[in-house]
């Protein structure tokens, strides 16, 4: 760092994201991408046509965008947030809702940008320890007396609460916002929209890069009460109005329309997953029940780190955590049924000769 950054950032740690690598042709398992392109309604709609529109700014509002996604989660626009990705709007979400007085409870086992944003914004947080299977415990979070923010399926073990602890949580908070992060709900959670309806302290943010093909274009949503919608609009006005570029709301948008294409994705992704799951056992993997497009995994034989150089020297990616809890874990992203066919085979190799 240079001598000129600001001392509140002193010791910042970043959050690190998976490996994308170049000039080697790997079968990559790591970062939570879909194995499947987007849907012909969306090559179309970034055609030329659109591409030549790219010297204009985009519309700040996402109005067209917002009216699609609200249709669709049965909401009205002025209840949808459009973001550069969910990052992006988790970000807005610590920025509004957390400050030195309100800080911030996340369990210590989730996504890794939750303690990022924690030590950006320079907010005391509550870490809530998992239980020892993984899982989160509701109590754990009610009447916390911060802003609240719990990944559903969690990440990166995929469990799963339901929907009535969420509503628990909500319940127990009422002066405090609840943010759900839903990025990998399409493949198994059951959503909180519904909920948003009802309590006007939860956010559910959800994002297009998972179950609709769309990690490269950043876009991502929440939703929620219209007063804290428009709370986070003012943190994106005062920051970046123009966040979403055209490219990404034109393709968002008819990503929304082809939902047929990508609910028939999730079907087979959610097929692959269990299909791969059960073979790992068979080869006395231990798994967690993962809800999302990944495997939570270790092996009693072969260390995590083992595992993932092993994967890694036969052409596999997958992702590794150091974290004590998970070190002897993998994740592993599921791709197409030929991918987790080269994944077992290599699997099976190392645990013959562990």
């Amino acid at each position: 760092m240079s001598r000129f950054l600001s001392s509140r950032f002193y010791g910042l740690k970043s959050y690190v994201p998976g490996e994308q690598p170049r000039g080697f042709d790997f079968i990559k398992l790591n970062t939570n991408e879909s194995p499947y392109p987007p849907s012909s309604g969306v090559l179309a709609a970034a055609g030329k046509g659109e591409l030549e529109k790219l010297r204009l700014y985009a519309d700040p509002e996402c109005k067209l965008l917002r009216e699609d996604m609200a249709a669709l989660l049965k909401v009205r626009p002025e209840n949808v947030f459009a973001g550069n990705g969910s990052d992006d709007v988790l970000s807005f979400c610590f920025m509004a809702f957390c400050d030195a007085k309100v800080g911030v409870s996340y369990s210590d086992i989730t996504y890794g940008f939750y303690p990022v944003y924690a030590q950006l914004y320079g907010l005391e947080a509550n870490v809530v320890p998992l239980r020892e299977d993984f899982t989160v415990c509701a109590d754990d979070f009610c009447g916390a007396g911060r802003t609240v923010v719990i990944a559903n399926p969690n990440a990166p073990t995929g469990l799963c609460l339901p929907v009535a602890d969420i509503e628990k949580i909500a319940r127990a908070n009422p002066g405090n916002v609840v943010v759900i992060d839903e990025a990998y709900v399409d493949f198994g959670g059951d959503s909180a929209v519904s909920l948003t309806l009802e309590y006007d302290n939860l956010l559910v943010v959800q994002t297009f890069s998972k179950s609709r093909s769309l990690a490269g274009a950043r876009l991502g949503f929440a939703v929620g009460n219209a007063e804290l919608i428009r709370d986070l609009e003012a943190m994106r006005y005062s920051t970046n109005p123009y966040n979403v570029s055209r490219l990404a709301q034109s393709i968002g948008r008819a990503a929304i329309a082809d939902q047929s294409y990508y609910e028939n994705n999730i079907r087979e992704i959610v097929q692959t997953r269990d299909f791969t799951a059960k073979e790992m056992e068979s080869m006395g993997f231990d798994l967690t029940n993962s809800k999302a497009n990944f495997l939570f995994a270790r092996h009693p034989k072969i260390a995590g780190s083992e595992l993932y150089a092993g994967l890694r020297e036969r052409g596999i990616l997958v992702r590794h955590f150091s974290l004590p809890r998970i070190s002897d874990y993998i994740r592993i992203t599921v791709g197409t049924p030929e991918q987790m066919h080269a994944l077992l085979k290599a699997q099976k190799e190392m645990v013959e000769n562990a």
